[in-house]
């Protein structure tokens, strides 16, 4: 996830400023990352992710491993490696439901899985679902007294926090593996990037939260990019985009540092629990430590986490399969390719597919039965001031 916030005077913007106009069931405002994409530009978005996809699952997966050798490579398992990974998925699936409650302390566990089901259903089946994500959880979370301003800083800090993740899980594979083999090219390349990138956003982020004078700058050249963008896109400049990093430096700093240690162990289980659910999905499908070593498979989870930091399909889909398999194999071998290819369907079947169905189940219930979901009103609890 990724957003804005902010203004010159240390205050937050009112929620008039950092959203547009629109009516509907978001009760009004919807942030201006879900401004509407021209429909050209949406077809051309569409087809290139279907192509994309298309060849994956068409041409490039089959040239490891057949889907009928998958499916005989699935049915082999056991009812207690099945109930392993389901174990692994759901754990995975409820960690994300704790991100949202350590950044938003007046959502309950309910309401966070209600937006985080919601969301993911959007993100995993529309192309440039993401911006359609944000749409969504919005709408929840304003109907039960979430501000924009509130939601704003809530979507910027978890999502620099996934960023830090993504960049910092290389880093740590790399690390582990060199104590159990001799780590590949493309690892050390992949923790060399995720290194420096790490270091330059902690840099940026810590200047951001204790200069005034680094924020007011950041401002003006945040102001000028999105201008840029703006004019490419032929949309209008959202107003005072200088003023956002400012504004979301006082708030920021309170929330970090009254909730800073739960947010980032929200998200490092967020990260983990995905990868132990890869790692059930191996060791379910019979492949041991001597063949897929678990230092390898995080290695392989973190090169591709930050492969699809740039969501050019929905969720990742087809390239995060490619990469896992590609990287898993050449570590086990051709001759655990199609072990390797079945362990990493069902990863992403367990991981990618529940969210769908589960989603829609979810914005249904709180379209038409919000009592399920929360039985009384409260108002939004915000993280402390230190605006002067």
């Amino acid at each position: 996830m990724t957003a804005t916030a902010g203004s010159p005077s240390a205050s937050v913007p009112s929620p008039e400023r950092l959203a547009v106009p629109r009516t509907g069931p978001d009760r009004g405002t919807v942030p201006p990352a879900i401004a509407r994409s021209r429909p050209g530009r949406e077809f051309v978005r569409t087809a290139v992710s279907v192509a994309i996809v298309a060849a994956i699952f068409g041409f490039g997966l089959p040239r490891f491993a057949s889907y009928g050798s998958v499916l005989s490579s699935m049915s082999a398992m056991t009812w207690p490696q099945a109930l392993l990974v389901g174990a692994a998925a759901a754990a995975s699936m409820a960690s994300g439901w704790i991100v949202i409650c350590a950044v938003l302390p007046s959502i309950r566990l309910r309401e966070a899985a209600v937006v985080n089901l919601g969301s993911n259903a959007v993100a995993n089946t529309l192309p440039a679902g993401g911006a359609l994500a944000i749409g969504v959880s919005w709408a929840m979370l304003s109907s039960w007294g979430v501000s924009m301003a509130d939601y704003v800083l809530y979507t910027m800090v978890s999502g620099i926090w996934n960023v830090f993740a993504r960049l910092g899980l290389p880093v740590l594979a790399l690390l582990l593996l060199v104590r159990a083999s001799r780590p590949g090219a493309g690892l050390i390349v992949a923790a060399g990037v995720g290194l420096a990138l790490l270091t330059a956003a902690a840099a940026g982020l810590g200047l951001l939260l204790r200069s005034e004078a680094f924020a007011l700058r950041a401002g003006r050249a945040l102001q000028r990019m999105v201008a840029v963008a703006c004019r490419l896109a032929r949309r209008p400049v959202p107003p005072d985009v200088a003023g956002w990093l400012p504004g979301f430096r006082g708030r920021a700093g309170a929330l970090i540092a009254a909730r800073g240690w739960r947010i980032t162990a929200a998200t490092a289980a967020s990260n983990l629990t995905l990868w132990l659910a890869l790692l059930a999905c191996l060791r379910g499908l019979g492949l041991s430590q001597a063949q897929v070593p678990w230092q390898t498979s995080l290695a392989a989870f973190a090169f591709v986490r930050l492969l699809t930091v740039l969501p050019v399909t929905p969720g990742g889909l087809g390239i995060t399969e490619l990469g896992l398999i590609g990287t898993l194999v050449a570590a086990a071998g051709h001759q655990a390719s199609a072990q390797v290819t079945a362990a990493v369907l069902l990863y992403r079947a367990v991981t990618y597919l529940p969210p769908i169905p589960l989603g829609a189940i979810a914005c249904l219930t709180w379209r038409h039965a919000p009592a399920l979901i929360r039985s009384s009103p409260r108002t939004a609890s915000r993280p402390p001031s230190n605006a002067a």
